[in-house]
């Protein structure tokens, strides 16, 4: 495949017409539809554009040899990996904390349940501003069967042991931190599988 053919191809895959490439690289669209037509090829100062752009190196761009993750990619992973464990870490504190705070520390239920709540929510917010800034870049993006089984089954179990445990104990006011241990347990088979490289729909 010659450059001009690769270039279309990004071009497509990334849905830009030759108008918005030639506007993000500041040239003219005939200038994009010459490098498409293998007319010129792209100055030197435009290649690095043009792999940031399309999200690739300058190696898979000029030689065609095509690495399984960009360093762009790469980075991604490494924040989006330290964002969802340092939220799972806050929800284990949080976990932690109610399970201290009133009957060992002699705290107001309010005010513990308080801190509780705060602790869930900053780590909510991180687990997902990591996902949302840090998400990958896939064009076709399928969702992965074996997490989908596996929150079924979770999902499922944990609505019996919340019926159950509710009932039972009539103590509605606290088994719904069942459903954080369900979040939690969720948030953990989700990182393993992108540590393993599973594909799990955003």
């Amino acid at each position: 495949m010659n450059l001009g053919d690769k270039l279309i191809e990004l071009r497509k895959n990334a849905h830009l017409s030759q108008e918005e490439v030639a506007f993000k690289l500041n040239v003219t669209r005939q200038t994009v539809s010459k490098w498409e037509t293998n007319q010129s090829t792209p100055d030197f100062d435009k290649i690095v554009p043009l792999c940031e752009l399309f999200e690739i190196s300058t190696d898979e761009l000029l030689t065609g040899n095509k690495k399984e993750e960009s360093v762009v990619e790469v980075d991604k992973n490494k924040k989006r990996t330290t964002g969802l464990v340092t939220g799972i870490l806050l929800y284990f504190v949080a976990i932690s904390w109610m399970i201290i705070s009133v009957p060992f520390l002699l705290i107001n239920p309010v005010a513990a349940s308080a801190v509780f709540i705060l602790i869930c929510g900053i780590a909510t917010c991180i687990i997902i501003y990591s996902c949302i800034v840090y998400k990958k870049e896939k064009k076709v993006k399928k969702q992965n069967t074996l997490y989908k089984q596996i929150d079924e089954i979770i999902s499922l179990i944990t609505v019996i042991i919340y019926l159950g445990v509710s009932f039972l104990t009539h103590a509605w006011h606290i088994t719904w931190l069942i459903w954080i241990m369900y979040a939690l347990v969720m948030a953990i088979v989700r990182l393993i599988l992108s540590l393993r490289g599973e594909k799990i729909e955003e």
